[in-house]
């Protein structure tokens, strides 16, 4: 089968097109034959050398795709051969075929096609986890989600809102603020020419959020602690700012605090089959009904998966980057 190889770790250029043998599922697994396969930013961590492949997984980039069932272990599961699902994969999704664990392949919601459905699980995962499971967004608490017309804040956004949450969002240009207001969010925040803890503050009459969900880390950390409402969560789900931050321990005393993170792939394929549920029975059926919608900004065919990922390092994507097989 055609895929593409990290070739040594370094720039866009590295990944090169190249002849592989087809992946033989195990127990457990399926075959799928991809049609698109989703970029994420921990495939970039990859390929530049700083994000370690899991034990027994691909070495080849992409943890999502899209595509038919043609073969594997289906008992119990519910698929069948030739069915099309989309799935959160170890790794080995930038390529003609790739496996993955029948219990984190869902049906594609109706309505959507390949490339729409390849855009889903990596993104979809990680919010249901961190924001819903880990930290437990609920009832009529608020969201700010920091970098907002990424991957995972248009998915953040648009989950949030649908399930009736006031939600808040970074991004940084007055364009991209406006496209996260589209997206849902109640007021778009440019993040470099206004404060996000004044405006937050402004706008929730003082108290602040209960929940932040951030991917930058580093410097923001003090300022998300002053946004944060009593009782607030912050959670982290990548470091794109920096791995140190000095904190006011008080504040998190006086005002119970929590601050939290996660990752993901690392997590044992119980973990996933545990969101996977989540997501089919509480979020595709929003997906269906059209009140959350896939944000496709621009696909590439396979054998340029290096200009998609030189494009998604210059962050002026709005929403996913997908590999069309």
């Amino acid at each position: 089968m055609r895929a593409i190889e990290i070739t040594q770790p370094g720039p866009p250029d590295v990944l090169k097109l190249c002849e592989r043998p087809m992946p033989e599922p195990k127990a457990g697994e399926v075959l799928i034959k991809v049609h698109a396969a989703g970029i994420n930013r921990p495939d970039v961590l990859q390929r530049t050398g700083n994000y370690p492949v899991p034990k027994g997984a691909s070495d080849l980039p992409g943890l999502e795709v899209a595509g038919e069932i043609v073969g594997g272990d289906l008992a119990g599961s519910g698929f069948k051969i030739g069915d099309m699902i989309c799935a959160l994969a170890q790794g080995g999704g930038y390529a003609e075929y790739c496996t993955a664990p029948v219990e984190q392949c869902l049906p594609i919601p109706k309505g959507l096609d390949a490339v729409e459905a390849a855009s889903l699980p990596e993104t979809f995962f990680t919010v249901w986890s961190n924001v819903f499971d880990r930290v437990g967004l609920s009832g009529d608490e608020t969201l700010l989600v920091q970098g907002g017309t990424s991957g995972i804040g248009v998915t953040a956004i648009q989950i949030a809102k649908a399930l009736g949450h006031r939600v808040f969002a970074t991004a940084g240009s007055d364009d991209k603020a406006r496209a996260c207001e589209v997206m849902g969010a109640e007021r778009g925040i440019n993040y470099k020419t206004e404060d996000f803890v004044e405006v937050v503050k402004a706008a929730t009459g003082g108290k602040g959020v209960d929940v932040i969900l951030d991917m930058v880390g580093g410097d923001y950390v003090s300022r998300e602690i002053r946004c944060l409402a009593d009782d607030g969560r912050l959670v982290f789900i990548a470091l794109l700012g920096g791995n140190k931050a000095e904190v006011s321990l008080g504040q998190i005393l006086l005002r119970r605090l929590t601050i939290t993170g996660s990752t993901l792939r690392p997590r044992p394929v119980a973990f996933k089959a545990a969101i996977a549920k989540q997501l089919r029975e509480r979020v595709w059926p929003l997906i269906e009904a059209g009140k959350i919608k896939p944000v496709i900004y621009q696909t590439f065919p396979l054998e340029e998966a290096a200009q998609a990922h030189a494009l998604m390092e210059t962050s002026t994507h709005i929403g996913k980057i997908i590999l069309k097989v």
